[in-house]
């Protein structure tokens, strides 16, 4: 078991940096590409303007009516989204790990509001996963690889949860995590995980479109 987390923490854990380096620049640079060749009038329409105006307005809680029509949604998403991102940037144990590898000084979350930002993403995947069981017209378009990329992104955060805390066996569950935690790391340019790419790219052509060429808001 040491020398499987030696080699997850080690080789594997650089090998997961690149590949999620390197692929995510692949993607933006082959869409960028292929919008070039294929849709060019799209960068006639691009406006910082509106491109702004849109991105800014649609991560605004509850500034659209649909999120205010739908509340539970809204609170669910936001706090889920900003948990998943920050909590394992600034936990107080991977902050040790970005000094040691790349001698990067981070805020560290405290403790307590570590272990609540971790339950919130936690919390959320289930909360995703019961919507997409029994609501009708989100499980009719869900498929076998959602329900796997919902388990692949919440299971960095259990593992972690139950390693921190040393519930059952620690070093089980911490090579575990860090294991998890590379698959997921390299799955983000490959799977619908890319949308946190290429979310701000076409939050920005909507808003242009809208605001340039149809006078309208895209809200």
């Amino acid at each position: 078991m040491d020398a499987l987390y030696r080699f997850l923490s080690g080789p594997l854990a650089w090998v997961s940096f690149v590949v999620f380096i390197a692929g995510s620049l692949y993607r933006l640079l082959s869409m960028g590409f292929l919008v070039r060749r294929k849709e060019k009038f799209i960068f006639s329409v691009m406006s910082w303007k509106y491109s702004f105006r849109s991105i800014f307005h649609w991560i605004t809680p509850f500034a659209s009516v649909n999120m205010r029509r739908h509340p539970v949604m809204t609170i669910t998403t936001f706090a889920f989204h900003i948990c998943l991102f920050l909590t394992p940037i600034f936990l107080l144990a991977h902050g040790v790990l970005w000094d040691d590898a790349f001698n990067i000084h981070l805020w560290a979350l405290p403790n307590g509001l570590a272990d609540i930002m971790t339950l919130v993403v936690i919390a959320g995947g289930v909360f995703f996963l019961c919507r997409r069981m029994k609501l009708a017209e989100v499980r009719y378009l869900t498929t076998l690889s959602d329900y796997l990329l919902l388990i692949m992104v919440a299971a960095p955060f259990l593992t972690g949860f139950i390693a921190y805390h040393q519930w059952i066996d620690y070093r089980f569950f911490m090579t575990l995590h860090v294991l998890t935690g590379e698959i997921m790391l390299m799955a983000i340019p490959f799977t619908r995980l890319s949308h946190m790419l290429f979310a701000p790219f076409t939050r920005a052509y909507m808003g242009s479109e809208f605001g340039s060429v149809r006078h309208a808001r895209d809200w």
